[in-house]
């Protein structure tokens, strides 16, 4: 006899995937990824970034969605270089760090512990600034996924253009608080090349060695590599295992934003 609270479970779990918050995917420019998130019950679409606004509008539209609103991390043209694009065909709401001003209007301005919905759902907003000042990250608790920009990519971490090594190390650190299993949605296909400095940072990590052959593997295959799930670089990351003893034995330092300026450093010269 079927049990009815199997039945019930099943029909729970079935509605909270439908209502679940849509990630649409995509290539743009040489490198990047563009993502439009898409609320269905509210019918809300929010473009993350901007980096081509034409191909956001197509992308938008072969998918029956209007972006509603544009979610920037940063001011780099681009991740902001699309704003003005896509606020002309759509009257999208731009939600922002203060210094996307460089690039664009903005209608509300956010930083850090503030939050900003689609639909029902609720972002927090965290300061990752290390990349530039005032890098954001956007974190859908209930969703398990955060987009961070180029604060942190798949065994990476963007460049310190405008941040200090401790201010960037403790953006990281909130980033390595977040739940393991929390999807991060970063903004560029960077990770086979992360993938040789990290082998090189950190050679005795076997974790590592395997996830590197994983991304050859998808590579070869035109994949992408991204999102990557947190639990897997608090393993292989070496940006974000600036406080592993190994790590700080190899590459020096006497506390973990030194060490982890000792691999910026090194990575931006490998």
């Amino acid at each position: 006899m079927r049990d009815p609270q199997a039945g019930l479970s099943y029909l729970r779990a079935a509605s909270y995937i439908a209502r679940m918050p849509e990630v649409h995917q995509f290539p743009c420019l040489s490198d990047n990824y563009g993502y439009l998130l898409h609320d269905p019950a509210s019918g809300e679409t929010a473009a993350i970034d901007s980096p081509d606004g034409a191909e956001y509008l197509k992308q938008a539209e072969a998918k029956g969605w209007k972006i509603t609103q544009i979610w920037n991390t940063h001011w780099h043209p681009d991740h902001a270089g699309g704003n003005k694009a896509i606020v002309e065909a759509t009257g999208a709401t731009i939600i922002a760090p203060q210094e996307v001003e460089k690039l664009s209007p903005i209608d509300r301005v956010v930083g850090n512990g503030d939050s900003v919905s689609l639909g029902d759902w609720t972002a927090r907003v965290i300061d990752v600034s290390g990349h530039t000042n005032g890098h954001i990250a956007y974190y859908i608790a209930e969703a398990d996924m955060a987009f961070v920009g180029d604060s942190v990519f798949a065994l990476g971490c963007g460049r310190m253009f405008e941040g200090e090594p401790e201010q960037f190390w403790n953006s990281l650190d909130r980033i390595r608080q977040l739940p393991d299993n929390t999807m991060l949605y970063c903004a560029h296909e960077y990770t086979q090349a992360n993938a040789k400095f990290a082998l090189h940072a950190d050679p005795d990590n076997t974790e590592l060695k395997l996830y590197a052959n994983r991304i050859d593997e998808k590579r070869a295959k035109g994949e992408p590599t991204v999102p990557t799930v947190l639990s897997r670089e608090l393993a292989t990351n070496p940006f974000l295992r600036a406080d592993d003893a190994d790590l700080r034995d190899r590459w020096g330092g006497s506390s973990p934003a030194e060490t982890f300026a000792a691999l910026r450093a090194a990575k931006d010269n490998f």
